[in-house]
């Protein structure tokens, strides 16, 4: 029976986590307040406190686990720099822009996780820091670290140029952010 109940909470705290990262992403953290989160997951507010010391630490681990997965989700791309330039593409595509729940933590949140406290910007800090050797890894296999600040580069190009496309109300210049941001990333890229 213990066991049953271990596994019952970890499932339902995996499920708080996940509903909340496309709450967040959506609505951002300050317009997400822990009822609106407990209801996304089918909970009441009083089951928060047996998942989560507080909100702060709910948001760390919502930024630590979107991060994880944005980075596992890498491995599933061709090897080298073709995957990367499928990357730039599906980053850079209309329905990411439309869609920022399903998407991308720092293109969704950035503004606020920079006012969040140390706890959820280290846990930014490490997940960007995966992503960003990712990519030096695609850009150069032979010598990673050589390629950092052009991973660098490459990430605050693309992040900065979705954040900018939705912002936009005019669907026509929205796109063309879009479609330079790619033309721009690959050519960076080279």
């Amino acid at each position: 029976m213990a066991r049953y109940a271990k596994e019952h909470k970890q499932v339902t705290r995996q499920r708080i986590i996940e509903r909340a990262g496309h709450r967040f992403k959506r609505d951002g953290i300050d317009g997400s307040g822990i009822s609106t989160l407990m209801s996304d997951a089918g909970l009441t507010n009083g089951a928060f406190y047996a998942h989560f010391a507080s909100k702060d630490d709910l948001v760390a681990t919502v930024v630590t686990e979107e991060l994880r997965k944005q980075a596992a989700k890498y491995g599933t791309l061709r090897p080298g720099r073709q995957g990367l330039e499928d990357l730039i593409r599906e980053y850079l595509a209309p329905e990411h822009r439309d869609h920022p729940g399903f998407g991308c933590p720092s293109a969704a949140l950035l503004d606020e996780i920079g006012r969040c406290e140390g706890t959820t910007k280290d846990a930014y800090t490490d997940g960007t820091r995966a992503i960003l050797d990712e990519i030096a890894a695609r850009l150069v296999p032979e010598d990673p670290q050589s390629a950092h600040g052009k991973a660098l580069g490459l990430v605050t190009m693309m992040v900065g140029t979705l954040q900018l496309s939705r912002a936009l109300s005019d669907p026509k210049i929205s796109d063309e952010v879009l479609e330079q941001g790619i033309e721009n990333a690959l050519t960076f890229m080279r």
